[in-house]
């Protein structure tokens, strides 16, 4: 992505549109983990890939304290489920990845929120907790991809064509999007086509859910930003109202 000069500016393109926020709450398909596990400030980012060039192993991506943010969300997690703040844990490449090309300034307060579940119900409803935080300024990320079959692509390119069942997959959750259909979404499993293919594990999947119950209404249609194929996998992006 980050040698991807389409996907970057769309990426760049669309944080320009968006008000500047004051802070970032990022949920990315990298870090499953239950109860809801918030990251550190100030801490070394996670270079959690192999097999690429040193260069990206040497990047960095230093944002102010979030702390501020960090008890804000523990606060907003009802009685009975608790918050682990983990102390040594910074950004994983889900999340530092696209904020770097976002907001390469690196000046806006970030902190990273663990998917706890892959049920899409319990992440709307966490969704729907942390949804006081947009009218305090906070951009809300669910981070991941719509179609995410690596271990069935046959062409490792950028430009590569997109396999059947990614188009698949991808064209039935444009269309569900488009009409707020969230119950449809949620039945990926059984109603997708493309499926297991489009996604053999749902973690790139699911942080969808953090962001349609953090829009004011989960069934709005919201707006989708960017469509087309990186890798022949969907990079389908919506922002929500």
């Amino acid at each position: 992505m980050l040698d991807d000069p389409i996907w970057s500016s769309q990426l760049a393109a669309w944080a320009k549109d968006l008000p500047r926020p004051k802070a970032i709450l990022i949920v990315s398909a990298h870090w499953e983990s239950a109860p809801v596990s918030l990251t550190a400030s100030g801490v070394p980012l996670v270079y959690d890939f192999g097999g690429f060039a040193q260069k990206y192993y040497e990047m960095t991506y230093a944002t102010p304290d979030a702390s501020d943010l960090t008890a804000r969300v523990a606060a907003m997690m009802p009685d009975g489920e608790p918050v682990h703040q983990h102390r040594s844990r910074g950004l994983d490449h889900g999340a530092w990845v696209p904020l770097k090309i976002m907001y390469p300034d690196a000046d806006i307060p970030v902190l990273q929120m663990s998917l706890p579940t892959n049920d899409p119900y319990t992440l709307l409803k966490l969704g729907e907790r942390l949804r006081p935080l947009r009218d305090e300024g906070v951009l809300i990320i669910g981070s991941g991809f719509l179609t995410h079959g690596l271990p069935f692509l046959k062409e490792w390119s950028i430009d590569a064509a997109a396999p059947g069942w990614s188009k698949d997959f991808d064209l039935w959750a444009g269309e569900a999007l488009a009409r707020g259909d969230v119950d449809e979404l949620a039945a990926y499993r059984s109603k997708a086509p493309g499926m297991p293919y489009a996604h053999p594990t749902v973690e790139h999947y699911i942080p969808l859910f953090i962001t349609l119950g953090a829009a004011d209404k989960a069934d709005d249609p919201g707006e989708q930003k960017i469509d087309g194929y990186w890798m022949g996998l969907a990079k389908r992006s919506l922002q929500v109202a």
